[in-house]
């Protein structure tokens, strides 16, 4: 609900509100001098709590619209003769001046507010009244005797409160925060504003300017006593209620609060406003308060404003969103839902939903902060007043408060969206599951992960717990944060994540040990003592090398002979390496980057010793041995009988996909497998990873899926649980493009032990947010899940190798 609704609100409940003035617009404004028959009077003292016009009239537009002619029409249509603006945006109605109400004895001073619908207009000011009749009235008014009213003269609190006496207050930092609006300004009492408070289970009550009521657990802002709470009370004038800037604050002083409420269940019978096309089942449930404790509204879902608005209407877009209630508030505001929140209650009198609908005046759309609701439930369910989840948390997680967020510069790195189940437990628990002790909820359906450091990052400060009152999308008995406001856990138990860092020798270290003619594409330690290397063509500096390079350690220190120049004949760029199982330790490249590279298969048998010249080269002819189809971005692996297993790629640079395995060397009468799990999953598919496992089968993992396949004929054997990704996106990779990688843990004799296979790194699909986990599994266990470990690092591209 807008600000400016609030402010009419308040108008409507006859409350002046004690806002501190701001510096006076610039450029001159002016007292309208009539309107028609209407004249202006003069400005004219007011009170709260003893109003010279008695009727605050609600105006078309609201306070955000208001001009002196809108509430002159407004006042001529009820039948008054004097017409007041008060405040920028109050409306007052009479037909005599009550409660001593006179021109102001400062003169014009006190009128000095604009008009919020006409800021060349004057509209009163604070306590003043700018004042216009009709047809000049005010010579034929008859006289008045002022009635004497006593001064306040009680001091004292009722059972269990103790009165804490006088405080300075301020709009825009208030020594109590919650608001209670369910009180209209003409009955406040200290009674009155104390009975709410406890119900809502504050301790700390106060009264203000006669007629505000506030709670809160403590107080607030450099709250401090003052003197000024001279105002009686508009429901009680023997009783102080503060003043302009002044709280009389209350403390209750019984061991423990009463009781909250339980979900119930409500049926009333009240008169039916003029309503004559309900849909079948459909029954005025009638008039309630609205945000009675300064909460969020009774109906969570607030459709958007129609000037047209009829009971009808209202009613058949709630149902059309699939809601069983239906309220509509203040002329043109339709709430929907599926039960009453926020401490929702009967108003104590129909009447109070007094405002007409925007599209048929024959039929009342609540009023302020009052709402007219219908509903298909025989009996509506109303649910307790929400509170902080604080109990039966997941783990250790602790409730620390109310956090201060920035909607463009997030405190926390990671956002989930949980449309219809946001709950502490359900956000906390995701959190805790990657690896993050900081987190919370925010806006009812946002959930947040990170660290305490990101916290301390961002100087995120703590404000009062009140702020945070939006309703979790999956517990409406709970909070879930506000507009930019975290409901902020920490884990509190042993860390989630324990990393050490080996300092010293045990650190190990890098060394420049030497120059290089390429950037190279891979890297194979040969049975030669001997490092092969192959290049995407184009990296060496003058753009001349041939692709291949073969470097002797024991030589580093003369670069001519540490380097011996190979040849290969087509490109290498994202092909596949293994080491074949023979004697010879045979090196085999395979695929490439377009054709004929992607047929290509290319061999090198390593020869000589450190320090002994090598002679052999790679061979490739792929018109004599190649690929059966061309692949880009393949993987191999070589099987448990010596075959080579070649998965997946595509057609050339950013080409088709090639979803499909194949054997080298090919069994007789062998073609290609067609795997639809590749191609469902391609392009994120590449440079998939392939595992033998010890109990027979073929472990693969591309994109964020994972199976075994069988051995002998290669189709699935068994599929294996998704891979996790990102806290935040269940769709993250761990294959190119989104590049991780795959290692699998050693094993030990007797060798008994399940393998468990690691993966480590990876990516979110755009925007291409870098993994910090890295996730393991058992493949061949009954019913494994995948085990997240959080990294020291974000690494996507990642690349992993184990020495044992």
């Amino acid at each position: 609900m807008a600000h400016s609704f609030l402010r009419l609100a308040f108008a409507a409940l006859g409350i002046s509100l004690s806002f501190t003035c701001s510096e006076a617009h610039s450029g001159s404004r002016s007292v309208l001098p009539r309107a028609d028959t209407w004249s202006y009077v003069g400005c004219y003292s007011d009170n709260v709590g003893a109003r010279t016009l008695t009727t605050n009239a609600a105006t078309i537009g609201g306070e955000a619209a208001l001009t002196v002619e809108i509430c002159q029409s407004t006042c001529q249509s009820l039948n008054y003769v004097l017409a007041g603006v008060e405040y920028s945006g109050e409306c007052y109605c009479g037909n005599n001046f009550y409660n001593g109400g006179t021109k102001a004895s400062d003169g014009e001073i006190g009128c000095n507010m604009p008009c919020n619908g006409n800021a060349s207009q004057v509209c009163g000011g604070s306590g003043r009244l700018s004042v216009y009749d009709l047809n000049n009235a005010i010579i034929s008014l008859p006289t008045l005797t002022t009635s004497s009213i006593p001064a306040p003269t009680y001091t004292g609190a009722p059972t269990g409160w103790a009165p804490l006496g006088c405080y300075n207050d301020s709009v825009n930092a208030r020594t109590l925060n919650t608001q209670i609006y369910s009180i209209a300004g003409t009955s406040m009492s200290v009674d009155a504003c104390l009975s709410v408070c406890i119900v809502g289970g504050y301790r700390l009550s106060g009264v203000e300017y006669g007629s505000e009521c506030y709670c809160d657990h403590e107080i607030n802002n450099y709250g401090a006593p003052a003197t000024g709470c001279t105002m009686a009370c508009g429901g009680n004038s023997t009783q102080f209620c503060g003043g302009a800037g002044r709280i009389n604050v209350y403390n209750y002083t019984a061991t423990s609060l009463p009781p909250t409420s339980t979900p119930t269940t409500v049926s009333v019978t009240v008169p039916l406003a003029t309503v004559t096309d309900l849909p079948e089942g459909w029954t005025y449930k009638g008039c309630w308060v609205d945000r009675a404790l300064g909460l969020g509204s009774i109906l969570a879902n607030n459709l958007p404003n129609d000037a047209n608005m009829t009971v009808e209407s209202c009613i058949q877009n709630c149902i059309m969103a699939g809601y069983s209630i239906a309220g509509m508030e203040y002329y043109t505001q339709c709430y929907c839902d599926s039960a009453v929140i926020n401490q929702g209650a009967l108003a104590s009198s129909d009447s109070q939903c007094n405002t007409p609908c925007g599209g048929n005046s024959n039929q009342m759309c609540g009023g302020g902060d009052r709402m007219s609701v219908y509903s298909n439930q025989t009996d509506m369910t109303v649910l307790p007043l929400p509170v902080i989840a604080n109990r039966a948390l997941p783990g250790n997680w602790k409730y620390k408060g109310c956090l201060t967020d920035n909607a463009v510069n997030r405190v926390f790195p990671y956002l989930t969206i949980f449309p219809n189940n946001n709950t502490a437990a359900n956000c906390l628990s995701l959190c805790s599951k990657y690896g993050y002790g900081a987190g919370g909820m925010e806006y009812s359906n946002q959930c947040f992960c990170g660290d305490v450091q990101n916290v301390i990052d961002h100087s995120a400060a703590l404000v009062n717990d009140t702020k945070c009152v939006m309703l979790c999308s999956g517990d409406r008995d709970t909070y879930c944060g506000g507009p930019s406001l975290i409901s902020y856990y920490v884990w509190t138990d042993t860390p989630l994540n324990t990393w050490t860092f080996e300092t010293g020798n045990a650190a190990g270290r890098y060394e420049f040990l030497i120059g290089g003619p390429i950037v190279p594409l891979t890297s194979t330690v040969g049975i030669n003592g001997k490092i092969s290397f192959l290049e995407k063509f184009g990296t060496s500096p003058d753009n001349n090398s041939t692709g291949a390079y073969e470097l002797d350690l024991t030589l580093i220190n003369n670069f001519e002979t540490a380097w011996r120049t190979m040849h290969v004949k087509t490109d290498v760029f994202c092909s596949a390496s293994i080491v074949l199982p023979d004697r010879l330790g045979r090196q085999i490249n395979i695929g490439g980057w377009s054709l004929p590279s992607t047929l290509g298969l290319r061999f090198y048998t390593p020869d000589g010793a450190p320090g002994v010249p090598s002679k052999n080269d790679w061979e490739e002819n792929y018109q004599e041995i190649g690929l059966q189809t061309g692949r880009w971005y393949p993987s191999a692996m070589v099987m448990a009988n010596g075959s080579i297993l070649v998965v997946g790629g595509e057609v050339g640079s950013n080409g088709a996909p090639v979803p499909s395995l194949e054997i080298i060397p090919r069994p007789p009468g062998a073609g290609v497998l067609y795997c639809d799990y590749l191609k469902r999953t391609d392009p994120f598919n590449l440079y998939p990873y392939l595992v033998v496992l010890p109990s027979g089968g073929i472990f693969i993992a591309y994109y964020n899926e994972a199976r075994i396949l069988d051995e002998v004929t290669l189709q699935t054997q068994k599929l294996l649980p998704n891979i996790p990704a990102a806290v935040n996106n269940f769709l993250g990779g761990r294959t190119y493009p989104m590049e991780g990688t795959a290692v699998i843990m050693p094993q030990s004799a007797p060798y008994t032990d399940p393998l468990v296979v690691m993966i480590c790194g990876g990516s979110t699909p755009g925007p291409e947010i870098a993994l910090d986990n890295c996730v393991s599994l058992q493949p061949e266990v009954a019913g494994a899940k995948w085990t997240i470990e959080r990294m020291v690092y974000f690494l996507p591209y990642f690349f992993l190798k184990r020495f044992h």
